[in-house]
């Protein structure tokens, strides 16, 4: 990225510098795959938040990194070993009891010990890596420029899997996300549907993660999501709204970095945290309007 920056300048016509940009193969590629990753990570964020299961998507995205090391080892594609153990985590993390109260701190237990045995394995496979440390980098922080045609035809098939499964479970799902003892009194399977999402979670994960990462993953996840639940209480505006968002912060992440000489990774989460603290901060400006106006509709006492 250091070496494109170097050789890009702004000319001052936003539609120059596009056209510049978009002169290169891996720069359309890299559009391309970060809009078809965006959009699968914040519709399935989205529920993710809702059913506030942040933790086993973060440590979903974490173990995607041993994984990618491992199908380094033995000569696989990356995208491989992401996909396979971001799905063994994932039926991992499902197959702990029901969220009682027991139960959650139970999932928390095992989540935390399937990311620290997953993470140590992975740096065993590092250590048996015999590559270019850079590569290493790139199953941590992402390689955006480095994808092929290949891969963005495969991003976006799981991209639009992944949007059309959470299209058909939507009203079970959104009722088991809500209200879970409702959902049972209605014979809703909430147990299948809960690994159906973290599966679904799971093959996210991986997507996301063959642009920023491992360890940046979690990031167009969460806060896409975490933003969009800020601005709207509506299910279906609040999940385009993240789907939106990340698409929006991916892409102009994608731009600043081709004319600057910092990392696509950092530029993609700082633009979603600046995000997320606007509709913060749109959210708390609403809320004391309401409270305002509702304290001025208060009857008048008289002593």
């Amino acid at each position: 990225m250091t070496t494109v920056a170097s050789v890009a300048g702004l000319s001052g016509n936003p539609l120059t510098d596009l056209s510049d940009m978009l002169a290169y193969p891996f720069m359309v590629n890299a559009f391309r795959a970060g809009a078809a990753v965006a959009v699968v990570a914040g519709v399935v964020g989205w529920f993710m938040v809702l059913r506030r299961q942040s933790f086993a998507g973060h440590t979903i995205a974490v173990v995607g990194f041993p994984g990618a090391a491992g199908a380094a080892v033995l000569g696989l594609a990356a995208a491989d070993g992401y996909v396979a153990f971001c799905v063994i985590a994932a039926l991992a993390i499902a197959a702990v009891p029901p969220a009682t109260r027991r139960a959650f701190s139970e999932e928390s237990a095992v989540t935390g010990t399937v990311q620290a045995v997953l993470l140590g394995l992975g740096y065993l496979f590092v250590t048996l890596y015999h590559g270019f440390v850079s590569s290493v980098d790139a199953l941590l922080f992402g390689s955006m420029l480095g994808i092929t045609t290949g891969q963005v035809a495969e991003l976006a098939v799981v991209a639009v899997c992944g949007v059309a499964a959470v299209a058909v479970l939507w009203r079970p799902l959104l009722l088991a996300s809500v209200v879970p003892d409702l959902a049972e009194v209605r014979g809703v399977p909430v147990r299948l549907l809960s690994t159906a999402f973290l599966v679904l979670l799971g093959l996210a994960a991986a997507a996301a993660s063959q642009i920023t990462g491992s360890l940046l993953v979690f990031a167009l996840l969460v806060m896409p999501a975490a933003t969009a639940q800020r601005l709207t209480a509506r299910p279906l505006a609040g999940v385009v709204a993240s789907a939106a968002i990340g698409l929006v912060v991916t892409w102009a992440g994608l731009a600043v970095a081709y004319y600057s000489p910092y990392p696509i990774g950092f530029w993609i989460t700082t633009l979603a945290f600046a995000a997320y603290l606007a509709a913060h901060l749109v959210a708390l400006v609403r809320e004391r309007r309401v409270r305002g106006g509702r304290s001025l509709r208060r009857p008048l006492v008289v002593a």
